[in-house]
């Protein structure tokens, strides 16, 4: 495979690079008043903008030429059909087939029994072990197992059941795991054990100790636990050897990556939080997207403008981060998310054959939902050193409060995105000079809904897609994961044992001094 900084585009896009590195966004607008119409686009309830990038349209020309001279066309055509383009770990990449209106039966089957338990726990048929209903959902997980089920519950936190409330346990530090379960009753509450592999360490202990203080209350009754866990996972073996019956495991399988699993069994708390309905159109809208993605030409193909966009900036530009700006306290933990959706994805230095690479890669990713960015790193983005490209997130309508504190928070959102684009000389004061020319794309969405929200984040999924088909690299393993991972299992044993094996002087002395302290 011929490395992208080889192909002919990229040449030319290096040498247009150096022309643009002065080019002024205003003065963009200002020599072209249709750029807005030109360089926004629509979806269902959904307006994607990007005329505040600074682009071209011969920018946009010769990155689209670089898609065509790379594998993207051919890696795009082989995940959709279910080809094994997971290459290490000889997987195919299918978490689309589970947003279809059909999709494999398999999956339709395992998402009908998630929903047949939703449904039983929400309309109060299933109750636990002394016959009360419902009232607590802890899910335990981590990783992919975790942020995306978080994510849309706490964005759906409307459409809860009254009855209920979801808690999310993912950290192995004690306090995560005891808060919750200080503020639950075992005879209401519903624990999911989400683990693919039903061996991830910090799920299991946590699990494991959530059983204990279950079993606990009901004087070691093992049978309470049939009534109080259920598990999504694909590892039977191990499920039931934890004590949850058959009936009460959930299935996803080898070809729905962790971190793109919320679309599978492991979102089985946002059905029981939101109902089958709601679920149902999370999925339909992530299959719009998919939808469009497969289809759209390159030009007016949102997610894959997107992915030309952040090579535009990354590789070309040399900017080396992007922040992202929700404007909805429910979209709090989409940063986070997308943290792991692209940096674990595209934060590679080896391509699909095993070449090193000379190129940047994957892009730092931060954020924090607006109106609080606003006071915190956004002096950075206005004022500092580097220049970070910023995605802002808005909802035109609001079910809650008044229109005037919607407006307000709309205007807060635009003021930021134009202060960035157009800054500000102040030749008495410097301290008050706004640089400006700092790009920033707008997603204005009509509402945070459960199908606008499966469509923003199909988009940035099928975003880092493109990303990782340019630079050549497998998006969907993740091996930077493993080593400190393995590492920590000798080190606990050390610990536990009062024991110091052959570490470096630093890890050496810190394990001292954490057995000195008292």
């Amino acid at each position: 495979m011929t490395p992208c900084t080889k192909l002919p585009a990229w040449k030319k896009l290096e040498d247009h690079a150096a022309k643009m590195k002065s080019a002024a966004l205003k003065d963009m607008f200002t020599k072209d008043p249709e750029r807005f119409s030109n360089l926004s686009f629509r979806l269902p309830g959904f307006l994607a903008d990007f005329s505040k990038n600074r682009i071209t349209a011969e920018t946009l020309d010769l990155l689209v030429e670089l898609l065509d001279q790379s594998n993207f066309e051919k890696l795009r055509t082989a995940m959709l059909a279910g080809e094994k383009i997971n290459l290490t770990d000889g997987r195919a990449v299918l978490h689309t087939a589970l947003r279809k209106p059909q999709p494999p039966p398999e999956a339709h089957e395992a998402l009908e029994r998630c929903y047949q338990l939703s449904d039983a726990v929400r309309n109060g048929t299933w109750k636990g072990h002394t016959g009360k209903e419902i009232t607590d959902i802890v899910h335990i997980g981590i990783g992919g197992s975790n942020l995306g089920a978080r994510l849309v519950t706490e964005a759906l936190s409307n459409h809860h059941h009254p009855r209920m409330k979801c808690h999310f346990v993912a950290n192995v530090e004690a306090s995560d795991l005891d808060r919750v379960l200080k503020s639950v009753d075992p005879e209401t509450t519903l624990f999911i054990i989400a683990s693919k592999s039903f061996t991830t360490v910090e799920v299991m202990q946590n699990a494991a100790i959530a059983r204990d203080w279950l079993t606990a209350h009901y004087k070691n009754d093992k049978k309470s636990v049939e009534k109080h866990f259920v598990a999504a996972s694909t590892n039977a073996a191990a499920v039931a050897e934890f004590g949850i019956a058959a009936e009460n495991m959930f299935p996803f399988w080898d070809w729905v990556g962790g971190r793109w699993s919320v679309w599978s069994s492991i979102g089985l708390c946002i059905m029981i939080m939101t109902g089958r309905d709601n679920f149902r159109d999370f999925l339909a809208g992530a299959h719009i997207v998919d939808d469009h993605f497969a289809n759209a030409p390159a030009r007016e193909n949102v997610p894959v403008l997107m992915g030309l966009i952040g090579i535009w900036y990354r590789n070309f530009m040399k900017f080396p981060a992007y922040a992202v700006s929700p404007y909805h306290t429910g979209l709090a933990r989409l940063p986070a998310w997308l943290q792991q959706i692209d940096m674990e994805s595209n934060g590679k230095c080896v391509t699909r054959e095993g070449d090193t690479i000379t190129m940047e890669t994957g892009p730092l990713v931060f954020g924090e939902a607006g109106t609080d960015s606003q006071h915190s790193f956004f002096q950075w983005l206005h004022q500092g050193s580097d220049v970070v490209p910023t995605d802002f997130i808005a909802f035109a309508k609001t079910p809650y409060g008044t229109e005037a504190q919607q407006n307000m928070l709309l205007a807060n959102c635009l003021a930021q995105s134009e202060a960035l684009m157009l800054g500000v000389v102040n030749k008495e004061a410097p301290h008050k000079n706004f640089p400006g020319n700092r790009p920033s794309t707008t997603f204005m969405i009509d509402q945070l809904t459960p199908q606008s929200l499966g469509m923003l984040m199909a988009l940035y999924e099928h975003k880092v897609f493109v990303q990782g088909a340019i630079w050549n690299i497998n998006s969907y393993d993740q091996y930077g994961v493993e080593l400190g991972k393995v590492l920590a299992q000798t080190i606990g044993r050390e610990l536990d044992k009062g024991e110091t094996g052959m570490h470096d002087a630093s890890t050496t002395g810190l394990m001292a001094y954490i057995r000195q302290v008292p």
